[in-house]
């Protein structure tokens, strides 16, 4: 099977941080967030070729990426779009992929801001035993979250109904953008052509589901969708463990970190207090409490309190009265 990732978002939600930089490329520990997915892909034979489908604003970003890395199977796909007006949606733009490369196998799709805990081999695993579409379900506990995702109903591991973004969600059960299509149902040009909604996937996952067999893969472990500064930082505190973590080409002198503090490399910390937070390279942090932040490369901040900020990369912010 050939696979596909993700990965042409423009994640405004969580600019300046992303503005210049794709999310999937976000640190979370020692890796980054599509560096987990890519490692999975690249381990399982049972994958051929792996495709990053991005836009031309980030496509740059991407090569380099790659370039810096030993994976085999990754290649670009890059659909020509360079700003969120322009997009084709996701189904657009996974027809206009499949279209271009040429693809007629089974298809693995997964969102690359996607941080599973499952293995990738164990989902494929149970779409070789149902032989149909396969999906991965999770509980999100919450009917208020579920509104924003594609809700499942099962019978068994079959999917008998699905709902993108319902009003009032009858349980908890949702898609996480991750699915294996088998070849002959890979419909997306006959989906698009019927003059269906071509934005998120789970439009057409509810569409697939009146027209052929759909089945679920559940799981109970950790998910995260990094879409937002705090699930950004939710999935970095997972990883963490409420532990702290400093790179070792950082420096950290006279501070305090709490729970949660990811400093990375060449980061400088001193006479400060974090807790719950992300520094990225090249910082400089002075005579400052930090907290529920993140604070992006090359940015230099002194006598400041924040809460919640986003500090975007080659920032300077001062307080020169040494008030907080």
């Amino acid at each position: 099977m050939d696979a596909v990732v993700l990965a042409g978002g423009y994640a405004t939600r969580l600019w300046p941080i992303t503005r210049h930089r794709p999310k999937m490329m976000l640190p979370v520990g020692n890796t980054t967030v599509i560096d987990r997915v890519l490692s999975e892909l690249e381990s399982d034979g049972r994958v051929d070729d792996v495709y990053i489908s991005t836009n031309e604003r980030f496509a740059e970003d991407f090569r380099e990426f790659l370039g810096d890395r030993d994976y085999e199977k990754p290649r670009l796909s890059i659909e020509d779009t360079t700003g969120e007006d322009e997009k084709f949606g996701v189904v657009g733009a996974l027809g206009q992929l499949v279209d271009r490369e040429g693809i007629d196998d089974d298809l693995f799709v997964i969102a690359g801001d996607n941080l599973i805990s499952f293995d990738v081999s164990d989902f494929i695993d149970a779409y070789e035993d149902n032989g149909a579409t396969t999906l991965a379900a999770y509980d999100v506990g919450s009917r208020e979250k579920a509104k924003s995702y594609g809700l499942v109903t099962l019978d068994g591991d079959r999917v008998v109904d699905f709902q993108e973004k319902p009003e009032d969600p009858a349980s908890t059960l949702v898609s996480i953008a991750c699915y294996v299509f088998p070849a002959d149902q890979v419909r997306f040009e006959e989906y698009l052509d019927d003059g269906n909604n071509p934005d998120e996937p789970g439009w057409f996952i509810q569409w697939l589901v009146d027209n052929d067999e759909v089945y679920a893969y559940t799981f109970d472990e950790a998910w995260f969708d990094i879409g937002t500064p705090e699930s950004y930082l939710t999935a970095v505190a997972y990883h963490l463990d409420g532990d702290n973590r400093v790179a070792d080409g950082a420096s950290v002198e006279n501070s305090t970190l709490g729970e949660n503090v990811h400093v990375l490399d060449d980061a400088e910390v001193v006479n400060s207090n974090l807790d719950n937070s992300i520094v990225f390279p090249g910082a400089t942090l002075r005579d400052c409490d930090i907290r529920e932040s993140i604070i992006d490369r090359e940015t230099t901040l002194e006598n400041l309190d924040l809460a919640g900020a986003l500090i975007g990369a080659h920032t300077t912010i001062t307080n020169g009265d040494g008030d907080r």
